[in-house]
């Protein structure tokens, strides 16, 4: 039957943030948070971005949305070219696209009651009238776990945990096709951190969503994630099939960061290795010559710190940009092609539990 058609195609994006010195303001360089990035998310799929803070994930998000205007790039949701739309029809485009942000406190304005958040999407982009809303915002809190008697409550009388469901009830309520969840889970308690996540997977099969998940939480992405993408310095290092990536992870440094994950079998846990990283993390705005993990790679050849390794295919539906893997004569350009929805999921007998405990 073929894979489905993509939702969502990056190609080349790039996000530089200029850097100025002195009193007149000289412009002296560029920081490359985004420096060059393909990704293609398909229908009813969750992308995992992971990767070290600061490495661009959370920048990259917000370029794809184009909450911050793109140095460079194309992304295109259902066809519509997003970073060349002009204000008005970007406006339109909106209900379409939205996002979950990483600290509810700071997201959620504290002088609007739980009712004129949820339903300030739907006075901005709808002609409902206010009975249609009042309905409309009911409908979302009893969606994502909220009491409907809170409505009138301010985000301060709620916990993180509460004020999150708050952030991703606005997020649904004008029924998105792609929604970024930007470290959705970082600013919570473990014990809290499993349930939105299990609330995420069930709006994601309820509403049939497409996810674009950013976390530093490698155990987490693992639960909820179809594939993983691995971001280093502002590029994309590994691009893989959950299952495949955590299971024979190909780059060095996606292999350095799932060492590092703890094992909960104490047995397991004593008898692998860690791979330990020497140096520090490159500074964006002088990215080293040839491939950005060259500085730190215990695997690093002569050609690594001259030649910047392309982002291709090495095997069916893995990419990665790395000098260890030659290209393979039937793989595609660099442009990493979805998959389908939950597709490479686990056997019933390896699959993990649907709710995280």
């Amino acid at each position: 039957m073929g894979e489905p058609a993509p939702l969502v195609e990056v190609r080349g994006l790039a996000m530089h943030f200029p850097v100025f010195r002195g009193v007149l303001r000289r412009r002296v360089g560029v920081v490359r948070a985004v420096d060059g990035i393909d990704l293609t998310i398909a229908e009813g799929e969750t992308l995992g971005l992971v990767g070290e803070s600061g490495c661009g994930k959370s920048t990259a998000g917000r370029a794809i949305l184009r909450l911050c205007e793109p140095t460079a790039g194309s992304v295109r949701l259902e066809g519509t070219e997003v970073t060349r739309l002009a204000p008005e029809p970007l406006r339109r485009l909106r209900p379409k696209m939205q996002m979950v942000f990483q600290d509810p406190q700071a997201s959620l304005n504290p002088r609007m009651t739980v009712a004129a958040i949820i339903g300030e999407p739907l006075v901005e982009h709808t002609a409902m009238t206010r009975a249609e809303r009042i309905a409309r915002v009911e409908a979302l809190m009893d969606a994502v776990g909220l009491n409907r008697a809170f409505a009138n409550r301010y985000p301060h009388e709620f916990s993180g945990g509460q004020r999150q469901r708050i952030g991703i009830a606005r997020a649904l309520a004008l029924n998105p096709r792609f929604v970024v969840c930007d470290e959705p889970i970082a600013a919570l308690d473990v014990s809290i951190q499993a349930q939105v996540v299990n609330l995420l997977e069930d709006l994601q099969d309820r509403f049939g969503l497409t996810y674009l998940f950013i976390s530093h939480d490698l155990s987490m992405v693992r639960h909820i994630a179809t594939r993983v993408a691995v971001m280093y310095l502002g590029r994309i290092a590994e691009l893989a099939p959950r299952d495949a990536l955590y299971q024979r992870p190909l780059h060095p440094y996606t292999q350095a960061l799932l060492s590092a994950v703890p094992e909960p079998d104490p047995e397991i846990e004593a008898r692998r290795s860690r791979i330990i990283l020497s140096g520090d993390v490159p500074s964006p705005a002088r990215p080293p010559p040839g491939c950005r993990f060259s500085s730190r790679c215990p695997q690093a050849m002569p050609v690594c710190r001259e030649v910047d390794p392309a982002f291709r295919e090495v095997e069916r539906g893995r990419f990665v940009a790395c000098h260890l893997y030659p290209e393979t004569p039937t793989a595609e350009p660099a442009a990493a092609r979805a998959a389908p929805a939950r597709a490479g999921a686990p056997s019933a007998s390896d699959a993990p539990a649907r709710s995280v405990t």
